[in-house]
C-alpha cells in the first residue's frame, strides 16, 4: 500500500466496497460512484483519481482486472498469489546461483548495487515461486522489467514492421525503424528480444 496516508484511506475505501462483494465483477462506474460519495461523506475531501487508485490495486495483486474497467475481489486469489512469493531461503538459493549479481547488468551487492530475487514469469501470469523461475536483478532492471513491459512490446511491433517495410522493399520505413531499434541496443533495452537486418 502507499506510504501517502491519504492514497492509503483511498485504496482502503475502494479495497472495502470490494471485500463487501467478493468474486463480484464490477464496473467503474459503480464503485467510482461509491468511493467519491463516501469519500466525500467521511472526510469532506474529493476523491481526485479513482481510476488510477483502482488500477494501482490491481497493479498490486490486490483485485482481478476482468476487462477494461471492470475488477473483482477474490480473497482466495490474495492467498494464492502471497504464496507465490519466494520464501528467504529460496532467496537466497537464486542469489548465490546468480553469484549475488544482476543477470542483466552484473553488478551486485559488491557493487554497492540493490538486488532482488525476481520472478522470470510474473505471478500476475501465473509464475511460480520456483527456483528455476527466479533471477537476481538489480533495483533498476527489477524496475524496468515491472514498469516498463510496454517497451518490449514496442520493440516487438517495430521489428515486425522492419520485416514488413523489407519484404515491401520500403526503405524508407526501414531506414526509420532501424534507427528506433538502435535506440533500444545503444540504451540496452530489451536485449533479450533480438533483431536482425
Amino acid at each position: 500500500m502507499s506510504k501517502n496516508p491519504e492514497e492509503a484511506n483511498q485504496s482502503n475505501l475502494l479495497l472495502e466496497y470490494f471485500k463487501k462483494n467478493p468474486g463480484r465483477e464490477i464496473k467503474h462506474p459503480e464503485i467510482v460512484d461509491w468511493a467519491v460519495n463516501e469519500y466525500k461523506k467521511r472526510t469532506g475531501n474529493v476523491f481526485r483519481d479513482p481510476d488510477r487508485a483502482i488500477r494501482k490495486l490491481s497493479q498490486q495483486g490486490q483485485l482481478i482486472k476482468i476487462s477494461k474497467g471492470v475488477y473483482k475481489y477474490d480473497p482466495d486469489f490474495i492467498k494464492k498469489r502471497e504464496l507465490e512469493d519466494f520464501i528467504s531461503t529460496q532467496k537466497k538459493e537464486i542469489f548465490e546461483r546468480d553469484n549475488y549479481r544482476c543477470v542483466i547488468c552484473g553488478e551486485g551487492i559488491a557493487d554497492g548495487v540493490e538486488i532482488h530475487a525476481d520472478h522470470i514469469k510474473p505471478k500476475e501470469l501465473g509464475g511460480k515461486a520456483e527456483i528455476e523461475n527466479g533471477q537476481t536483478l538489480c533495483a533498476q532492471h527489477n524496475f524496468q522489467k515491472k514498469y516498463y513491459k510496454q517497451t518490449e512490446t514496442g520493440k516487438r511491433m517495430f521489428i515486425r514492421l522492419y520485416d514488413l517495410a523489407k519484404k515491401n522493399k520500403d526503405k524508407e520505413l526501414m531506414k526509420f525503424c532501424e534507427d528506433v531499434l538502435k535506440v533500444y541496443d545503444k540504451n540496452n533495452i530489451n536485449g533479450h528480444i533480438v533483431w536482425e537486418k
